[in-house]
C-alpha cells in the first residue's frame, strides 16, 4: 500500500529521531504542504537539535522525490514553554518543576505545586500553601505550611503547564 506524502513525512520524522533522546510531541500539516513538527528532548531541545532533525527529514524527502518542485515547507521546533504537557515522557522530564494542573472535573480546583513523581497512571505533586507568620521578625516573610502531597491520575488531567519562574 502506498503512503501519502504526509504519511511519508511522518515516517521520516520517526527515522530522524532514532538513536536520539528526542521525541515527537505533535505535528500539524496545513493544506499548503506546510509541516510544523513539534519535538521535545529528555535533555533539552536545542536549536542545533532542531536544525539537525530538519536537515535529516529534508534529505529523506528529497531522496524519496516527495516534492520535486520543492513546494513544501518544514518547521521543526519545540512545543514552547506555553504549550501544555501531552506525553508521559514530558512529565518525567519536568520532575522537580512547578506545574499548574487543570482537572477535567470543572468543580475541582486546579492544583499548583512541584512535580515530585510520575508513574504510568498518575503524577504526584507537592502542593504548598504559604501563610504569614505572626512574629515581628517574620511578619513580611512567608512561612511555608506543611507540604501536601496530591496524586492525580492522568485520566483526570485536562491540561498541565510548567510554571516559568524567574
Amino acid at each position: 500500500m502506498d503512503m501519502t506524502p504526509q504519511e511519508q513525512i511522518a515516517a521520516f520524522v520517526d527515522q530522524s529521531l532514532e538513536g536520539t533522546d528526542c521525541f515527537l510531541v505533535d505535528y500539524k500539516i496545513k493544506p499548503t504542504n506546510n509541516f510544523k513538527i513539534f519535538i521535545d528532548s529528555d535533555t533539552g531541545f536545542t536549536l542545533e537539535k532542531a536544525i539537525g532533525i530538519n536537515r535529516k527529514i529534508r534529505k529523506l524527502a528529497e531522496e524519496a522525490g516527495l516534492y520535486p518542485e520543492g513546494d513544501y515547507s518544514l518547521e521543526v521546533s519545540s512545543p514552547g514553554v506555553d504549550a501544555p504537557l501531552k506525553l508521559y515522557r514530558q512529565y518525567v522530564k519536568n520532575i522537580g518543576r512547578k506545574l499548574e494542573v487543570e482537572l477535567k472535573d470543572e468543580a475541582a480546583a486546579g492544583i499548583v505545586g512541584k512535580l515530585l513523581q510520575v508513574d504510568e497512571s498518575k503524577i504526584t505533586i507537592e502542593e504548598s500553601s504559604a501563610r504569614k507568620a505572626n512574629s515581628h521578625a517574620a511578619r513580611a516573610a512567608k512561612v511555608a505550611a506543611e507540604p501536601k502531597l496530591t496524586e492525580v491520575a492522568f485520566d483526570d488531567i485536562k491540561s498541565a503547564m510548567v510554571c516559568i519562574e524567574f
